[in-house]
């Protein structure tokens, strides 16, 4: 691809203070996605990957670096994401349930979600987030519903529903098929290309698990203690690993020694 990345990460770096000590969470990690492109972000619990998906939606503050949206920087002028670069990059949280307001009809949590970025009334609001609900598999009766009615599955469609109700550019979904059952997470991953297709969305697509990475997107990133080891198109990288950590992270999964075929 030649044209200019809708998103880039460039020399991210990130640190905590862990009982007085200061933790790199992410160091000098770069990324970019284009439009229509879903890109993979891989590795272990505690590798940064989570961190660095906050930095791309403008929740955590890089210490070093910066994030570019259609060439824009939204961390050099000290301002971070404003105005209508907030409705351009949407989250899905891993939790489900915790990311819902559990006494908020789920209907009524995506409407408020398509108020905040469309000059439109209540029952206009409503009426689109219904439509959004169905699109997403939510059934007239269960819109109606509380989160801890529906299943988990559901729940995270919600989810997903409520991150696309201001029309976003990308969606940044992190890890969001490991609180879901395997059937859940199929109808999960199938939406997502789904909406890819329909709707011309990106998508940074976060996860420890390598076959719905290879599922799902077209290029990925190997993290590992913050920094990020491997990079390259998905089928590239799972047939021919350069790195000793993602030829680890591959000989954990039954059956992976067969994509190399």
């Amino acid at each position: 691809m030649t044209q200019e990345p809708l998103l880039a990460a460039r020399d991210v770096s990130v640190t905590f203070r862990e009982s007085g000590r200061p933790v790199e969470a992410v160091g000098s990690a770069s990324v970019y996605v284009h439009a229509n492109e879903a890109v993979g972000l891989v590795g272990e619990s505690g590798s940064g990957k989570s961190t660095l998906a906050r930095v791309l939606v403008g929740l955590q503050r890089p210490d070093r670096g910066d994030v570019l949206l259609e060439g824009r920087s939204m961390y050099g002028a000290s301002r971070g994401y404003v105005g209508a670069d907030r409705r351009k990059v949407q989250m899905v949280f891993q939790d489900p349930y915790g990311s819902l307001n559990p006494r908020m009809r789920v209907v009524t949590a995506v409407a408020e979600a398509y108020r905040a970025w469309n000059p439109s009334g209540r029952a206009q609001a409503r009426e689109a987030a219904e439509d959004l609900l169905r699109s997403m598999g939510i059934s007239a009766v269960d819109a109606k519903k509380r989160p801890r009615m529906l299943s988990g599955g559901q729940r995270q469609r919600v989810s997903v529903a409520r991150a696309l109700a201001p029309a976003p550019s990308i969606l940044v979904a992190d890890e969001p098929t490991s609180a879901i059952d395997q059937s859940a997470q199929a109808q999960l991953l199938n939406l997502l290309r789904e909406l890819r297709a329909a709707r011309g969305l990106a998508i940074v697509f976060i996860s420890h698990d390598l076959g719905v990475i290879r599922y799902l997107t077209s290029r990925v990133y190997v993290m590992r203690r913050g920094e990020i080891v491997e990079t390259g198109p998905t089928e590239q990288v799972m047939r021919a690993p350069r790195h000793d950590y993602t030829k680890a992270l591959l000989s954990s999964i039954p059956g992976a020694q067969r994509w190399s075929r």
